[in-house]
């Protein structure tokens, strides 16, 4: 770039013989500044590089730690942290990742994220561009079982949950149907918000809807996915059956 600025001045002060002598002298100041531009760059070796890399692509090790972050913010959401929750996440990872896999990521968390704030919108984000919504769906199945480990289900941790499935995006139905298969009336109402209908539905519309729920909820929808993901799409295909089975037998189908 430089030869060219000294070529245009040399030209305009000495004709054609300062353009030469101006271009010259410019492509020797280019191969200068170049040299130092070089070795600038390459001194942020392998640290800078593996930053700019990390812009492009995602270890499997980043899904998890992030997957971590949200069920810390569900532990932690009634105020108190809970054993039985602990270990339920701990075995949810075993199952997922393999022992030696979850206990790396474990191992991580506690170091360098524990004692950080957690970022919640920027973790929904992350995960919600990675997976596919039944996916996202199977994470807040799982999210809702730390919350029954240990026997009760708080309105704080409702509320983070509910706060999850928005910036997850998934829809006030979907969210209402997996909270139903957790949070339990003990009445009809329950079996009716699983499969996303109401009441007053027709006995077509009930048979529609299980149709439906029984399609989005089956197993093959997580084909390749680890066996913890298979395990609660099979859980929730089997809250389907059971409500659709108790509607069924409340109206004599």
């Amino acid at each position: 770039m430089i030869k060219w600025v000294l070529a245009v001045l040399g030209f305009l002060y000495g004709r054609f013989g300062g353009a030469i002598a101006g271009f010259f002298l410019g492509s020797i100041l280019d191969r200068i500044f170049g040299s130092v531009n070089a070795g600038r760059s390459s001194s942020k070796g392998d640290f800078g590089r593996y930053f700019e890399s990390r812009k492009t692509q995602v270890s499997p090790k980043d899904f998890e730690l992030n997957l971590l972050s949200l069920c810390s913010v569900i532990i932690k959401a009634d105020g108190r942290v809970n054993q039985r929750e602990l270990d339920y996440v701990r075995s949810y990872f075993v199952q997922a990742y393999g022992k030696e896999r979850a206990n790396a990521t474990f191992k991580t968390f506690n170091e360098v994220i524990k004692h950080r704030s957690i970022d919640l919108v920027r973790i929904c984000a992350y995960i919600r561009a990675r997976t596919r919504y039944e996916v996202r769906l199977q994470i807040l199945h799982f999210l809702f079982g730390i919350t029954q480990a240990d026997g009760h289900i708080s309105a704080a941790e409702i509320y983070q949950l509910k706060r999850i499935a928005s910036h997850f995006q998934l829809t006030q139905n979907d969210f209402e149907s997996i909270k139903a298969m957790f949070v339990n009336t003990h009445d009809s109402s329950s079996a009716y918000k699983i499969l996303e209908i109401d009441k007053s539905a027709s006995d077509a519309e009930v048979k529609k809807a299980f149709r439906t729920m029984a399609k989005k909820y089956h197993p093959d929808k997580l084909v390749g996915m680890d066996e913890a993901y298979k395990k609660g799409a099979q859980e929730k295909f089997m809250r389907v059956q059971q409500a659709y089975e108790q509607i069924q037998k409340e109206r004599g189908l």
